[in-house]
């Protein structure tokens, strides 16, 4: 997790080579409307996968030349809230397959492609969990003040209603 301070933008790099693999997924923890600008850039620095205003998001590629591959994340649209942000960067080394594979060999790379994906849906799952904990927490805290504000009200008002109601039953006399 980072945290990307108002007007500011984070980026970090990725050597590649050629038919290397990336993969970047993030989500926006917490800030302002959750939403963050996000690009990914090829060694020439042209653009490969451009997002903006998102809270979460993935992009991939596949490398088409070495070189050092750019991520970064931008939060200069927000002048006030810092975001807080949660990404993971992985990727597969390319291999040339000269076809002397072996069937195990080839199952290990598909169960550990399918492990990753499910550590990236549990990470977001914790992110959304923290997400909603704190919106209730929130709806929570709000609801509790509100209920103490009408209390104190509701005494208020009853103390006026019988110091007023009081004055009806005094005998005023005129001398």
């Amino acid at each position: 997790m980072i945290d990307i301070p108002a007007s500011t933008k984070a980026c970090f790099f990725e050597d590649l080579h050629v038919q290397d693999q990336m993969t970047v997924t993030y989500q926006v923890g917490q800030g302002g409307s959750l939403d963050i600008d996000f690009w990914l850039a090829d060694p020439d620095n042209i653009p490969i996968s451009k997002h903006h205003k998102q809270s979460t998001g993935t992009a991939k590629t596949t490398a088409q030349k070495d070189g050092r591959y750019t991520y970064c994340f931008s939060n200069e649209m927000s002048s006030m809230s810092d975001k807080l942000i949660s990404f993971n960067v992985h990727g597969v080394i390319y291999i040339a397959d000269d076809g002397t594979m072996a069937p195990i060999e080839k199952e290990i790379r598909d169960l550990a492609s399918g492990l990753q994906g499910v550590k990236d849906e549990q990470e977001y799952i914790v992110i959304r969990e923290r997400v909603h904990r704190n919106t209730a927490e929130s709806t929570n805290t709000r609801v509790k003040w509100w209920s103490v504000a009408q209390t104190i009200m509701l005494f208020l008002i009853c103390g006026f209603q019988i110091y007023y109601l009081k004055s009806f039953f005094e005998i005023k006399r005129v001398i």
